[in-house]
């Protein structure tokens, strides 16, 4: 299979994508929603989203269901990263698998966090790590998902335009998609025209209310983003809220067409 046919299993031309994330327990391990890693797929699997975000382990143990529902996209976090609550820059990240494996497994495309809050030294090895990423994603025709972050930091403007900023270098170490926490309309915006290639909003943890996310992807979605990683903000709530705030989310997504 050709990059050209993976990247549109993942990004589809003729709405905007919904991932789900459901990869939480690589770093946050038991988490409220996800107590049982291999449901949330048939659960979710019917109200609008084009693919999930998942473990090597979900991935090994959802492969009739993923079989039954070609349809459906699957990006495959192949990271982690210990102790986001520490910077001690001391070889913190660290990859699960390698790309060859997730070619092996089926996927449509890898993941791979992009730490910044971390020290020089864990910086320089961190574009290491990912420009080898690049290379076997390249040879394996396979698009690599980056996402800039700063974790577990809070989210003021000083942790956004450096954010911003970050996504520059994951464009210049050769990301093909690159994820990044939702900073405005307009910054998106900016960042669509300028980086050229296609960005997709993260979600983040569940907050405020079903509303303000609607609103925030309304406002991705006019800003050019290809797509939108949505997952906390859904499965974490009430369920017949939970189905309402996706379903609604879907017609916003449906809206979009992009030409390639």
């Amino acid at each position: 299979m050709s990059m050209e046919y993976r990247m549109r299993r993942t990004l589809p031309s003729d709405r905007a994508a919904i991932i789900m994330p459901v990869d939480h327990g690589l770093i946050f391990r038991r988490i409220e929603g996800l107590e049982t890693p291999a449901t949330p797929f048939a659960a979710w699997a019917a109200q609008g989203v084009t693919g999930f975000m998942m473990t090597p382990g979900q991935v090994k143990q959802t492969e009739v269901f993923f079989a039954r529902n070609p349809q459906l996209s699957r990006v495959l976090a192949i990271d982690t990263y210990y102790d986001y609550r520490e910077m001690d820059g001391n070889g913190s990240h660290g990859l699960i698998t390698t790309v060859e494996d997730a070619v092996r497994m089926g996927v449509d495309a890898v993941k791979m966090l992009f730490p910044w809050n971390i020290s020089n030294a864990e910086r320089t090895a961190m574009c290491t790590r990912v420009g080898q990423v690049v290379s076997a994603c390249d040879r394996w025709d396979i698009p690599l998902v980056l996402e800039p972050v700063l974790i577990g930091a809070p989210r003021s403007e000083e942790v956004i335009n450096e954010e911003e900023q970050v996504a520059r270098i994951a464009y210049d170490l050769g990301a093909h998609i690159i994820k990044i926490a939702f900073p405005g309309e307009e910054r998106t915006k900016r960042l669509v025209n300028e980086l050229g290639v296609p960005l997709v909003i993260a979600g983040g943890p569940l907050a405020g209310e079903p509303a303000d996310t609607i609103e925030a992807v309304a406002e991705t979605i006019r800003a050019g983003a290809r797509g939108v990683i949505v997952g906390r903000n859904i499965w974490q709530r009430e369920r017949a809220i939970a189905e309402k705030t996706l379903a609604e989310i879907a017609s916003l997504t449906r809206t979009a067409s992009f030409n390639d």
